[in-house]
């Protein structure tokens, strides 16, 4: 089976980017998202002390109890072994309060982990999505977090935990016996040696594991969000086997980082538990030789069990730990991604009232993804307020860039873009855009009801204004024959609609917004001859007053417009009335030809 091409390179946790997480030093960036709970850590931490420190103790009445199994005092024998009780009541307590604690942090850091980087990918440019696919993004907030979660919530604390019973198991083996101890030091070397040249084979296949669930995901994503068109062109099969090599070179990663993290554990838990077994070997004739008693023993091993139970976690959880640093890692880049759009420190509002005047200033963009091609080249205009303007020409002439630029979803290469006389990039873009209403060429419905997505114009528009605001666009008879009328569930990206209605509804938001601007791209192609007419109607009403910009490729829905402008490979061409630029001939009197003489329709 061939290779699938890994994720492209400038997206999120690529490989090349991610040599950084060698060290766990990553997981720091989690410490502004930590830093707020610090309370709540300072009680898990002194939770997580008091039980190591407990388990510690536990040793030391095992070893009264088996000194004294001889003793001909009854009371004393029982007041250890009711020592012994007690301190497995506190231990199991404290224990359980330790995994509230620890866990409650967990969830509530992932929870504002997963608001940050959503808050962060929502608000960026078109430009990021160019190079980066959205079901890779989704992976981070999902499967990365997932891992930030098992980490925080879980691994950390048992690490801390043997941490501590580690280094306090060692000392108090050293008091009981320094013989003894001498000996488990010296197994100490071969123990860590496995740890650290695996660890850094491990941390590399979960990486790399990391990599192709992120992969598989924005695949699936992309094909999924494409269904009608992938089963149109029979490409299922196409789509399965490249989702499938991606999940196998997923398996297969994750299968060679199971095999190694198997044999790290192995191999460190056969030198630990080997050498326990030598050590009481040497420790049972000592202990017949006088020189220890058997509580002493007793106590010994339960501390050598308890060391090496310690280092074995450890080894375990190292794994989780460098799998969670890389998790990390990648969400820091998305939040720390520049985005080639942003608003200004100074950035202001708009003056009310918005008037509506737009200009271009010899503005110049090419696309991020297509540098050498020029999608606006040296363009200038003005549109006054309530003025409607046309925009046409063939595809790729940069109509729809036009629109794009208003909305300042990209910046100019050159040149500005004016807002009533005020530079775009010197207004923060929350604040210009509510004085806009889009109609975009690929009509966007949310899976919620019909009223819900009519109202995602103006959220606290009334049911009237709403309802309202569907009549004009020629929407409300066929909303009403929905099942539930207005309140009908329209499934995901408005399965439910055709391509027509799903243009009404869209429309029907952009004028319940009531914006001063009027973006229509394509706003009308998808619709028949009398709906187009009724929405057309309803258009002529809502642009009286407002600055409209039409992008059409059907001239029939422009000739009413103040002023047609004519573009043609990023350039303007021509401009003027319809029957101006009918009369002068050139690329529009072409276009107006093919349309209404030939009847040949260019849709």
């Amino acid at each position: 089976m061939a290779r699938p091409n890994p994720p492209a390179p400038g997206a999120p946790g690529q490989s090349d980017e991610r040599e950084k997480s060698k060290k766990l030093g990553a997981l720091a960036a989690l410490t502004p998202f930590l830093w707020p709970y610090r309370k709540l850590m300072a009680a898990a931490l002194a939770a997580l002390v008091v039980t190591a420190m407990l388990s510690l103790t536990l040793p030391l009445a095992v070893r009264r109890v088996v000194d004294n199994f001889d003793t001909k005092s009854a009371r004393d024998l029982d007041l250890y072994f009711a020592a012994a009780l007690g301190i497995a009541a506190l231990l199991a307590v404290g224990t359980g309060l330790r995994y509230a604690l620890v866990t409650r942090l967990g969830e509530r850091v992932v929870a504002d982990i997963r608001k940050a980087v959503f808050d962060r990918v929502i608000g960026m440019s078109p430009a990021f999505y160019e190079k980066t696919m959205t079901g890779e993004v989704l992976s981070r907030i999902t499967t990365d977090t997932t891992l930030i979660l098992s980490v925080i919530g879980s691994s950390v604390s048992i690490a801390l935990r043997n941490v501590l019973i580690f280094v306090g198991g060692l000392i108090l083996m050293l008091l009981t016996s320094a013989k003894l101890t001498g000996l488990v030091l010296l197994l100490v070397p071969a123990v860590i040696v496995p740890i650290l040249v695996l660890g850094r084979r491990l941390r590399v296949l979960s990486r790399e594991n990391q990599d192709w669930i992120a992969a598989s995901s924005g695949n699936a994503s992309e094909a999924l969000g494409a269904v009608q068109t992938v089963q149109a062109y029979t490409h299922e099969g196409a789509s399965r086997d490249r989702f499938a090599q991606m999940t196998e070179q997923s398996y297969d990663a994750a299968r060679r980082r199971v095999t190694t993290r198997a044999v790290m554990t192995v191999i460190v838990i056969f030198l630990v538990f080997a050498g326990i077994v030598g050590v009481l070997w040497i420790g049972a004739r000592d202990v017949r030789g006088g020189e220890m008693t058997q509580g002493a023993l007793v106590q010994f091993v339960i501390y050598a069990v308890m060391v090496a139970g310690g280092v074995a976690a450890l080894s375990e959880i190292w794994g989780e730990l460098q799998r969670a640093a890389g998790a990390t890692e990648r969400l820091v880049e998305l939040l720390q991604t520049e985005d080639t759009v942003r608003d200004s420190k100074s950035a202001g509002s708009l003056p009310e009232p918005v008037r509506g005047r737009i200009g271009f200033e010899k503005v110049t963009f090419a696309y991020p993804s297509r540098p050498g091609i020029r999608a606006l080249d040296a363009v200038s205009l003005t549109i006054e307020p309530g003025e409607t303007v046309a925009f046409v020409g063939p595809s790729g002439a940069g109509k729809t860039t036009i629109i794009q630029m208003i909305l300042r979803f990209y910046d100019p290469a050159s040149g500005r873009i004016t807002l009533d006389g005020i530079d775009l990039a010197d207004l923060r873009r929350e604040a210009f855009r509510r004085a806009v209403a889009l109609v975009p060429q690929d009509p966007v419905i949310f899976a919620a009801s019909a009223r819900e997505n009519i109202r995602f114009g103006r959220p606290d528009a009334t049911d009237a204004e709403t309802d309202a605001a569907a009549r004009a666009a020629a929407a409300h008879d066929f909303i009403t024959a929905l099942p539930d009328g207005y309140d009908s569930y329209l499934g995901e990206r408005g399965v439910m609609l055709s391509g027509g209605q799903k243009q009404r509804i869209a429309i029907a938001r952009a004028i319940l917004r009531d914006a001063p601007v009027l973006l229509l791209d394509e706003a009308t192609s998808a619709l028949d001859a009398e709906s187009e007419r009724a929405v057309q109607l309803a258009v002529d009403r809502l642009s009286e007053g407002r600055t409209t910009l039409i992008v059409a490729h059907r001239l029939a829905t422009v000739k009413k417009a103040d002023r047609i402008i004519v573009m043609d490979q990023g350039r303007i061409v021509a401009t003027g009335p319809h029957d101006q630029l009918v009369a002068e001939g050139g690329l529009y009197a072409r276009l107006a030809r093919l349309q209404f003489t030939d009847g040949i329709a260019a849709e």
